[in-house]
């Protein structure tokens, strides 16, 4: 079962940085331009989106989230859709 649960946890975080990644990238802005606009350290906005952080605060993603000018829901809206409805943490 934590084998299941750390594989999804992966799944997410890795969906989650491409979210971060396509985001920033229709902004035009570099990862370290953005990341010190939005108050974030350029390690920390680096390893979202690079999918190297294995414990993302919702702080954290809120920050992100005014970096890239966009509402954290719609990130968390996208993250939704892209892991699917049907996809759990939990093993079945």
């Amino acid at each position: 079962m934590q084998e299941h649960i750390a594989k999804s946890m992966n799944k997410v975080i890795i969906t989650l940085s491409k979210i971060i990644e396509r985001h920033r990238i229709a902004t035009g802005k570099s990862m370290y331009k953005i990341a010190a606009e939005s108050g974030l350290s350029k390690s920390t906005w680096r390893e979202a989106e690079l999918a190297e952080c294995s414990n993302i605060t919702l702080s954290t993603l809120m920050q992100i989230a005014d970096g890239l000018e966009i509402p954290l829901n719609k990130i968390i809206e996208e993250l939704y859709i892209e892991l699917g409805e049907n996809f759990t943490l939990l093993d079945d």
